[in-house]
């Protein structure tokens, strides 16, 4: 297994954060433990799926992203736009009003993130063909892919290993300019993120050494920033500054729910919703589910238009793509032209490289030592009250069992179990209350009018 650790975008504000264990109860990954009173985040565990920053109150999750100001580092500024970007507007602002105001932003190119889903579709309906396992999943979600790395590592074969279309479209548009006799240190291309993974799979990206992507663009930061120039403007443009490939229906659908699945072959599933996700991949390891050709799954709720960086409801952006698509595909008006030689491009760098199981499960890589593990964790289960409260720092009692044999948490943190011991002298209470301290923060016990939902609440 890689020892290679995961580059992941989510961090916490520890000024801002109180330990509540919203996010905690949420992870999918139990990536989440509360020390001195704030969340920490395990960093191999995490696969920004952004569920974390979704539950909490405060807000004290954020996305690390690049700095705007970084696109002016290239002579050539190219945004590679999600049509959920596009989803997030009103039917009465024009696409080439928001593309105007993008360029009058600082970008010299606007071109869409699925513009190639075309080639990357013929690549996945060959991949389906192949001898690899079924059903075959795809690498369109790189929280999806992370997921099977860390909790369902003996799935990692079934994913097809195509690229999703930022890293090919970024290859295509970074190509056409080169032709153009634009230098390649001179274009810096820069991918428009509704969520935190794919700033994680720019940064650190599965299975290849680097992305064809320059930097991200936080979209909530963008989409404000275009709505309010929109919003103050008086007039509006009538035609595009430069032409813009408009999408198929089939790409403007693609970051859709069934966005793939309606376009690959055999018995193929859509779910999204990362627990929806879990729940279906467990009957998939448990071999439950059968004569699944494909599944396309999405960590998001809605995909990619319930994205935890998007400022719309995910609900009224995939019914607004989907009017577009429709009035799209009823006028036949839509024309991208990729040529022979562009297609081979992509095809030729469409693969995904190895795709590591990363297991988060495995206590130790001696399989001896891991079963012997193993063993201690379920003696331990037989002290804890097994009611998964959350007050030792750790999600379930099961994972405070496995903290301790990791040797990085002890019995003693259980808070009944700390009763028990003080009621039989083995514990000191003043000692109780340093473990507690320790988990929660020296002032958590504390009278304070000032938390969440108190009488003087500050939050």
């Amino acid at each position: 297994m890689s020892d290679q650790q995961f580059y992941h975008a989510l961090k916490v504000d520890k000024d801002l954060c109180y330990g509540c264990t919203h996010c905690m109860n949420v992870c999918p990954t139990d990536a989440i433990r509360i020390r001195d009173g704030v969340a920490s985040i395990r960093k191999n565990w995490c696969v920004d799926c952004g569920e974390c920053m979704k539950a909490c109150p405060v807000d004290a999750f954020y996305v690390e992203q690049d700095d705007f100001e970084k696109i002016f580092n290239y002579k050539h500024r190219v945004a590679i736009l999600p049509s959920v970007f596009i989803g997030q507007f009103s039917k009465h602002i024009k696409e080439c009003d928001i593309i105007d105001v993008l360029k009058g932003l600082g970008f010299t190119h606007v071109v869409p993130a699925e513009a190639t889903v075309d080639v990357i579709n013929e690549s996945m309906l060959e991949g389906l063909k192949s001898d690899r396992d079924k059903p075959m999943i795809s690498a369109f979600c790189p929280s999806i892919v992370r997921l099977i790395q860390v909790r369902f590592p003996g799935l990692v074969n079934n994913i097809i290993p195509v690229k999703p279309p930022i890293d090919s479209t970024a290859l295509y548009y970074r190509e056409l300019l080169q032709e153009e006799g634009k230098s390649f240190d001179e274009i810096g291309v820069f991918y428009v993120t509704p969520c935190a993974s794919k700033i994680a799979t720019v940064k650190s990206p599965v299975g290849d050494e680097m992305s064809n992507v320059d930097g991200v663009i936080n979209m909530d930061f963008l989409y404000n920033k275009v709505y309010h120039v929109l919003k103050t403007r008086s007039e509006t443009t009538d035609v595009c500054q430069e032409t813009v490939p408009y999408l198929s229906p089939k790409g403007l659908n693609w970051s859709l729910t069934d966005g793939e699945a309606s376009h690959m072959a055999g018995r193929c599933l859509a779910i999204d919703e990362i627990h929806n996700v879990i729940s279906f991949l467990e009957k998939v390891e448990n071999d439950e589910i059968i004569n699944v050709d494909f599944l396309e799954l999405r960590a998001c709720d809605e995909s990619c238009a319930g994205g935890v960086l998007l400022t719309e409801n995910r609900f009224l952006t995939v019914e607004r793509l989907k009017n577009r698509a429709d009035r799209i595909a009823s006028s036949g008006k839509y024309v991208l032209n990729i040529s022979d030689s562009h297609k081979q491009l992509i095809r030729d760098n469409i693969d995904v490289g190895s795709i590591e199981p990363r297991s988060m499960m495995v206590l130790d890589e001696d399989m001896g030592i891991a079963l012997k593990k193993m063993e201690r964790v379920r003696r331990m289960m037989c002290y804890l009250p097994g009611i998964d409260c959350g007050a030792c720092g750790a999600p379930s009692c099961e994972s405070l069992a496995k903290d301790i044999v990791r040797k990085e948490s002890h019995l003693s943190n259980c808070v009944f179990v700390q009763r028990m011991m003080e009621k039989t002298k083995k514990l000191d209470p003043q000692h109780s209350i340093r473990i507690i301290e320790k988990t929660w923060g020296k002032d958590r016990l504390e009278k304070d009018c000032k938390k969440k939902g108190a009488k003087n609440e500050s939050f």
